[in-house]
């Protein structure tokens, strides 16, 4: 059964349609990676499923559910998709330890000791439990990053989603971050990732999903996505990024 099934998804932002009948769906422990130019509709794709955007039309289902429709509140659902954003949206006033306890506390409602000892455990997962006292001013990018994951893993959500995870960090910072991403995948972590590491996108994907103008233009494999492409956009955009030499 798929954790996540979107059907002919619109999104509009007054006048223009940046989301035009988006249909896809992903099974429970698959890594789903979205590629694609700016502006092709990738970041609103990913901001819908989790309902930080709601969309103009059409449904998205988790576990046969249809939570555009749903009453439960949309902070639940959150709580079961996990979001890693860009700018890694830490909480500057707290430390790294308490950011990645604040929502366990607020949200899931569980008592404080126990979302320490949880946060704990994540962060380390990512390495960062030595810096559980810092505060985001205090670390790197990279680091503010993996604290980010870490704070989304703390609510123990069925899938997580990522927006960019690496595109506001140094060249230097990126290997960290992905490293950590990679590992996730390879514990069964139901992920869909935007992203324009094309490399890592055909190291993790169990399915690459390539968008343009606000459809869905191709997805298959890694392989076919990269090795062979079907359609001419997709070609042409992998041109533009990959060696002529990766396409053959």
């Amino acid at each position: 059964m798929a954790v996540v099934e979107i059907k002919n998804l619109i999104k509009n932002f007054g006048e223009n349609e940046i989301l035009k009948g988006i249909n896809f769906s992903m099974e429970k422990g698959e890594v789903v990676c979205i590629i694609g130019a700016s502006g092709s509709g990738k970041s609103t794709l990913l901001r819908c499923i989790n309902l930080l955007e709601i969309p103009t039309g059409g449904h998205i289902f988790f576990h046969d559910e249809d939570v555009v429709q749903t009453r439960n509140p949309h902070t639940l659902l959150r709580t079961k998709m996990g979001m890693v954003f860009q700018q890694f949206n830490l909480f500057n006033n707290l430390s790294v330890l308490d950011n990645c306890v604040v929502g366990q506390v607020k949200v899931l409602k569980r008592k404080k000791a126990d979302a320490r000892e949880i946060a704990l455990q994540y962060l380390e997962k990512v390495g960062m439990d030595q810096y559980i006292n810092a505060r985001p001013h205090q670390i790197s990018g990279g680091q503010k990053q993996r604290v980010a994951i870490a704070r989304a893993l703390s609510m123990e959500p069925e899938a997580l989603l990522f927006d960019e995870p690496t595109s506001a960090l140094d060249h230097e910072m990126v290997g960290e971050v992905l490293k950590v991403i990679r590992d996730l995948a390879d514990t069964g972590l139901t992920m869909i990732i935007v992203t324009h590491e094309m490399d890592f996108a055909r190291e993790v994907a169990d399915r690459v999903i390539f968008m343009a103008d606000g459809v869905i233009v191709e997805e298959d494999t890694p392989d076919n996505i990269f090795g062979n492409p079907k359609h001419e956009k997709t070609r042409t955009f992998l041109t533009r990024i990959l060696n002529r030499d990766n396409l053959s």
